[in-house]
């Protein structure tokens, strides 16, 4: 089992790693979000959102640190109930 997590550990690494050297030299990194939004103004230049945010971070650097902090909460909450599931199907087997 120790060298299974190894492997893949490894393998994760590697496909990360991967996507560096894979993409092109001049390609933008963007997300879906802004994409979207080019894609509605084009459609539809006039478009009005319907909806305004709740809080407009300050910079991009806090809007993705905000980001990445509750996609780590949530990763986290995934992996407390996984392995609490688990303990306790190991501790009904014994």
């Amino acid at each position: 089992m120790k060298k299974q997590n190894i492997l893949l550990i490894l393998l994760s690494i590697c496909i990360a790693i991967g996507a560096f050297f894979m993409a092109p030299k001049d390609a933008e990194y963007g997300g879906a979000d802004g994409r979207a939004e080019e894609i509605i103004k084009e459609a539809s230049p006039d478009y009005e959102p319907w909806i305004e945010p709740i809080y407009k971070p300050a910079s991009g650097e806090i809007e993705s640190a905000l980001f990445t902090l509750q996609g780590s909460i949530g990763a986290g909450i995934i992996a407390y109930i996984i392995g609490y599931q688990r303990g306790k199907n190991q501790h009904a087997n014994h």
